[in-house]
């Protein structure tokens, strides 16, 4: 007979936010994970529930992540690219697992959180998008990269986004420089032929009406392939790969990276 687990314990920071409220509503509604505690500086002492316009739900808002952490097993953090920094090392040294959740971070951020993570003998688990579909086309694209040799990702979002190249694009590109990069990105060093990431050229296109839409362009001499992912404004498409991170992380040392570890590549 199967020796029963205990549930895991998460603190969402960012609960009240656009992603942060809906993931933490799928940390309670999951059956499996608990919701220990959440961090939104502007309703701190509240009861999560309450802050959400609703009846309580026994789940305490900190002003801080540092109040946050007692009893907690995985941090997920849907803040900022600013904020992340420093709260995922004060997770780390307090062993507390982390998701990250809110895009921006460098290879090389990530790479340090993850040595930090490695030292402390927990997990680090970034997904620059927790869709399933975007994640189906960082899969496709890795597949199709294999056997073609040029390639460029041009990423389209609203004017305000703060970060640019988005997490989606940005992932995208890390994860292709893993196999090797394109072929003509040494051939032309020009500035205005995109930022090269990892050996691949990325194009942000940033104007009013756009979401988010990442293409990835694949070319061989007179015939093109192109893999798109285009996302609209419900939050709900990132639950269920946030959650399959949470469930991941609490077992692991060290970074990981891409939600398509999780399904198989």
């Amino acid at each position: 007979m199967p020796v029963p687990t205990d549930p895991i314990r998460v603190c969402v920071a960012g609960a009240t936010g656009w992603t942060g409220r809906a993931v933490a509503q799928g940390v309670v509604e999951s059956g499996d994970l608990v919701l220990a505690s959440a961090v939104a500086r502007r309703v701190s002492g509240a009861d999560l529930g309450v802050a959400w316009g609703g009846e309580p739900i026994g789940v305490p808002v900190h002003g801080t992540v540092a109040e946050a952490l007692d009893g907690v097993d995985v941090l997920v953090d849907y803040t900022s690219q600013t904020a992340i920094r420093q709260h995922a090392v004060i997770a780390l040294d307090r062993g507390v697992s982390v998701v990250v959740g809110s895009s921006g971070l460098t290879a090389e951020d990530l790479g340090a959180r993850g040595s930090r993570a490695r030292s402390k003998g927990v997990g680090v688990f970034a997904g620059g998008n927790f869709s399933l579909t975007a994640t189906l086309m960082t899969m496709a694209a890795r597949l199709v990269a294999e056997h073609l040799p040029d390639w460029e990702i041009i990423d389209y979002a609203r004017a305000d986004k703060p970060d640019s190249p988005s997490g989606t694009a940005r992932e995208l590109a890390e994860r292709l420089g893993e196999l090797r990069s394109a072929s003509t990105v040494a051939a032309d060093p020009s500035p205005a032929r995109g930022l090269a990431i990892a050996g691949t050229r990325v194009h942000s296109v940033r104007l009013p009406s756009y979401e988010l839409r990442t293409e990835i362009v694949f070319g061989l001499t007179d015939e093109r392939l192109t893999i798109s992912h285009e996302s609209g404004f419900n939050a709900e498409k990132f639950v269920e790969g946030t959650l399959m991170a949470i469930r991941s992380v609490s077992g692991t040392v060290g970074l990981t990276r891409g939600l398509d570890t999780l399904l198989g590549s």
